[in-house]
């Protein structure tokens, strides 16, 4: 099956108004700007979509990427474990003013949150966060004499994320560091959209070297250079 997408706009076209949507990348490493930004692009075309719950690590950075989805208004609530950045006025200015949910989440949980969500594991418990507001309306169980929280899983309607190279059959590798959480979030989403710096054709990829078989991904789209969020954000760059 061809899972190859030419256009980036038709990438997110699927994407409506109240998704949740999990967006790969720590801080900018392996981040899909691309996809977000074709995403912000729609919204200012069309008002959609909007009241969106994302989730990633962080709730972005300077103006670019999901700082300028939060900046648009099309986020709702953030779940994440960094709400601060080095330039976080997009989450803070809308957070302060009642327009956005936070939901702080321990950077392990969310990475096992969404390993569960995918690995099709309810709930699980860790001892991170017990004691704390964080655990404060969760079950809390003791085992060999040491308390733990009850976490549940993480889902989402959609995931987007960038990965090295990919099939037309969708499997995708990773380069270095950009690898993160994208491919435990092609696992727990319903439907995943993948930027990639090169799309190649089945058997081209070394099967020892496919991180996320192209059984969890929808869709693949090339984008040959793809630009990153820090060279965005110290050359000055805002997505407006």
């Amino acid at each position: 099956m061809d899972k190859t997408i030419p256009h980036i706009a038709e990438a997110i076209a699927r994407i409506g108004d109240g998704a949740t949507v999990m967006i790969g990348g720590f801080g900018g490493s392996g981040a899909p700007i691309e996809l977000i930004h074709a995403l912000i692009d729609r919204f200012r075309q069309t008002s959609s979509p909007k009241n969106l719950t994302v989730i990633n690590n962080n709730a972005g950075n300077g103006r670019i990427g999901i700082a300028a989805m939060i900046d648009a208004g099309m986020v709702k609530k953030m779940i994440c474990s960094f709400p601060r950045s080095s330039d976080p006025r997009a989450f803070t200015d809308r957070y302060l003013a009642g327009e956005i949910e936070l939901e702080l989440v321990p950077q392990g949980t969310l990475a096992e949150r969404i390993r569960a969500g995918g690995a099709g594991i309810p709930a699980f418990y860790t001892p991170t966060g017990y004691g704390t507001e964080l655990a404060e309306g969760k079950v809390i169980a003791e085992f060999d004499g040491r308390k733990y929280v009850q976490e549940r899983w993480l889902k989402a309607d959609f995931a987007i994320v960038k990965a090295h190279l990919g099939d037309t059959m969708g499997n995708l590798t990773y380069r270095m560091a950009g690898r993160n959480f994208n491919p435990l979030m092609c696992m727990a989403a319903a439907k995943t959209i993948a930027q990639v710096s090169k799309i190649v054709q089945p058997g081209e990829i070394d099967p020892e070297q496919v991180i996320t078989p192209g059984i969890f991904v929808d869709g693949v789209v090339e984008v040959a250079n793809p630009q990153q969020e820090e060279e965005l954000i110290r050359a000055g760059v805002a997505h407006a």
